[in-house]
């Protein structure tokens, strides 16, 4: 089946080939000579993402709880642990195997089960991360025209959400294009945002000495500090781990494993934490919280105009990773409609929700914290499943074929195509958070303090796939769980 989908692919990678087709646009398993991103390639795109203003606003978040030298330290703390995960899955067994990360989640899950897991991760996260990001793309250009025009425009009205929905419509003609314009947009945006932060960071220094930005009180001064560092910790973890809708299918187009792993720790976590200490750094010394306004009061109104302009198009760049993410998986797990539906039309499909988003700004952007608990109670249960399943119970290896087999002939149908276990392991890590961390009314529990709520929501759902695997799946001989011979396994790799 796999030899012959791939026999009728004749593709030029990240171009429009005789088929009409793009190799890196389809759910088949890419071979070495379809992988178009190197180290530094992948690490640029990496940087691009991560010093998106998301990040500067993980830092106001963080400076809303803790004071500067705190926040440091949780924001370090935070985001290793969560970059570290999302680096071993999806990252690594789509790198290895070239395959859509929600195609390898066939094998926890099932294929419809992994179907149930791909449209909630792609389309509603995809589609709320785009609407914050392109609020913050209208914010900044409010701001741009305010200072310009000297007028006073509404950060609630209708100008900040028709320049969002500009944002949405700009990153659906890159993407119509396909991967390789995402990789040219980062290439250019990358290295102009860093000399942004390096500007922010300058200028920060010139009006409060070290000392003085170190004694300053965080936003909100009358929390418990003991709990609010343990939140700011918390709202880092879950910043990390909101990675993981991405990184999976960005991975896929790496050269190998190492491609794929060492480039996050110079993307999703140095320029992370170097651009969220320098908005925890701004959010104190202008007591601002919105990073929007933190440009024109440091750098004046022309040199902040043009730093608002540059990090608001640079949003753009992080809504095509969240697109382009989420069309793969919906291309590979969607069904025949979807995999027949133009590439074109299926952006529409995703980013159709966020450009209805944008029309309620106050309430997408004001809730970033909450947000980011809505991401991790699931993210932070589904990584620990998928890293107890890839590395433990599968030791690192993949029947692919297996993968894109019907339900009723692939070793991975279990129950109708549905691993309920699963599911029960990732439900029990999301209770374990909510109990923790309530996601609605963001009001932590008495154990929270000691605990965060990312954590245990990972070692619950991590502990009770594996206990559940091993005494109802295997037993039953359902999953593919037992090891292929060494020999089988070499052939099995050798034949994709």
């Amino acid at each position: 089946m796999l030899d012959g989908q791939r026999a009728d692919r004749t593709t030029t990678v990240g171009s429009a080939g005789a088929s009409g087709t793009d190799a890196t646009l389809n759910e088949l398993p890419l071979v070495p000579s379809e992988r178009i991103w190197g180290f530094w390639d992948y690490s640029a795109v990496n940087i691009g993402l991560a010093v998106a203003t998301w990040a500067f606003l993980q830092g106001a978040a963080v400076a809303y709880y803790v004071g500067a030298v705190q926040a440091i330290a949780s924001i370090v703390i935070g985001y290793a642990i969560s970059v570290f995960l999302v680096s071993l899955a999806p990252c690594l067994p789509s790198a290895k195997y070239g395959i859509e990360q929600f195609v390898g989640l066939r094998s926890v899950f099932g294929s419809n089960g992994a179907r149930i897991v791909m449209v909630v991760m792609s389309t509603l996260f995809a589609a709320a991360w785009s609407a914050v990001l392109a609020i913050m793309f209208g914010h900044g250009l409010v701001n741009v025209i305010d200072n310009v025009f000297g007028v006073e425009i509404s950060q609630t009205g209708a100008a900040v959400s028709l320049l969002a929905l500009v944002a949405v419509a700009l990153s659906w003609l890159v993407l119509a294009r396909g991967p390789v314009s995402v990789e040219s947009v980062c290439r250019v945006i990358a290295p102009v945002l860093v000399l942004i932060i390096v500007g922010i960071l300058v200028m920060v220094f010139t009006k409060r000495s070290w000392s003085e930005l170190a004694s300053l009180p965080p936003l909100d001064p009358e929390s418990d500090p003991h709990t609010s560092f343990m939140v700011a910790i918390e709202l880092n973890i879950a910043g990390g781990f909101a990675w993981w809708p991405n990184v999976g299918n960005l991975a896929r187009l790496t050269r190998g494993p190492r491609a794929a792993f060492w480039p996050n720790w110079l993307g999703l976590f140095a320029a992370s934490v170097a651009a969220a200490v320098v908005g925890v750094f701004a959010a104190l010394a202008l007591n601002l919280e919105d990073p929007t306004e933190w440009m024109i009061p440091l750098a004046g109104v022309v040199l902040g105009v043009l730093a608002l302009i540059v990090i608001g198009f640079a949003n753009v760049t992080a809504i095509l990773s969240q697109g382009y993410a989420s069309m793969v998986a919906l291309k590979g797990g969607g069904g025949k409609l979807l995999r027949g539906t133009p590439w074109p039309v299926l952006v529409a499909f995703i980013l159709g929700p966020a450009a209805i988003l944008v029309f309620f700004p106050s309430a997408v952007y004001d809730n970033y914290g909450r947000f980011l608990s809505w991401g991790a109670i699931l993210v932070a249960p589904l990584c620990a499943v998928q890293i107890v399943d890839f590395f433990l119970l599968r030791r690192g290896v993949l029947r692919i074929r297996d993968l894109y087999l019907p339900s009723a002939r692939s070793c991975y149908g279990y129950w109708g195509g549905v691993n309920a276990f699963a599911f029960a392991s990732v439900a029990a890590g999301a209770a374990t958070y909510a109990l923790l961390l309530n996601p609605v009314t963001y009001i932590p529990s008495s154990i929270f303090p000691y605990t965060t709520a990312s954590i245990p929501a990972f070692l619950v759902a991590g502990t009770l796939h594996a206990v559940l695997t091993k005494t109802f799946v295997q037993p039953l001989g359902l999953g593919g769980y037992d090891p292929l011979p060494r020999v089988a396994a070499g052939v099995e790799r050798s034949k994709i």
